[in-house]
């Protein structure tokens, strides 16, 4: 029976919806993140962060993620300063970060599969990020996904982000489902705390974007290796 493991998540039936996280989950997006943050950082004359901090940063939001590269480079400094720190770092890294967001960033092994067994089963998909929503659909069009996503939200969508239950919680709205007929599918602990408030069962991949923690710490229903695991 395909899709066995998510039709046991969703206590012996399949979902209507499966909401993926993008960054870490979908994507591999950190080598271009990385790029743009550090061509934003070298424009202030700050030293570059380099891709292997920024997975450590990444999906807690884009200004979350400057602010976090300030304070590595030492530039954090009284609160109203470091407020006109942060904004004008962030603006410069949107900037870079929209205008090339695709180049070296690649689908995560299996995401192919998985969407076309969703597909033959009549399940919709959706997706929520804390990534800009602009820069998300242009990623996911980029993969040919953003025409398959029956909804996207973005982190500046209106809903907040993740760890709030709210963004999930739009998307449901939004399509006119309840919470137990949707599965979430994400990568740290952002989108199990997510999930858990929004009361959605959630699936996590481990070697996604989760601040150098193990997953498994944050205790969501199922931990795979590989999307191909779902099917």
């Amino acid at each position: 029976m395909r899709l066995r493991a998510i039709r046991r998540l969703c206590g012996g039936r399949l979902p209507r919806l499966v909401i993926f996280d993008l960054d870490g989950t979908l994507i591999d997006s950190v080598p271009d993140i990385a790029r743009a943050l550090d061509a934003a950082l070298h424009a202030f004359d700050l030293p570059a962060a380099g891709a292997g901090r920024v997975r450590q940063w990444v999906g807690r939001g884009s200004r979350r993620l400057v602010s976090d590269a300030l304070a590595f480079a030492g530039a954090a400094s009284a609160p109203g300063r470091n407020t006109a720190r942060v904004d004008a770092l962030l603006q410069r890294y949107l900037a870079a970060y929209l205008a090339d967001c695709t180049t070296l960033t690649t689908l995560s092994p299996g995401v192919s599969e998985l969407l076309a067994a969703l597909d033959a089963a009549g399940i919709r998909y959706a997706c929520a990020t804390n990534k800009p929503e602009r820069i998300a659909l242009k990623i996911l069009a980029h993969f040919g996904l953003a025409e398959r996503m029956a909804a996207v939200v973005g982190g500046d969508s209106g809903w907040g982000t993740k760890p709030d239950a709210a963004p999930l919680l739009a998307l449901l709205e939004s399509l006119e489902l309840d919470a137990n007929a949707a599965l979430m599918v994400g990568d740290s602990r952002h989108d199990v705390d997510a999930a858990r408030a929004a009361r959605i069962p959630v699936v996590c991949i481990a070697d996604g974007y989760n601040h150098g923690e193990d997953i498994r710490l944050a205790a969501p229903d199922l931990v795979v290796g590989h999307f191909c695991e779902l099917l």
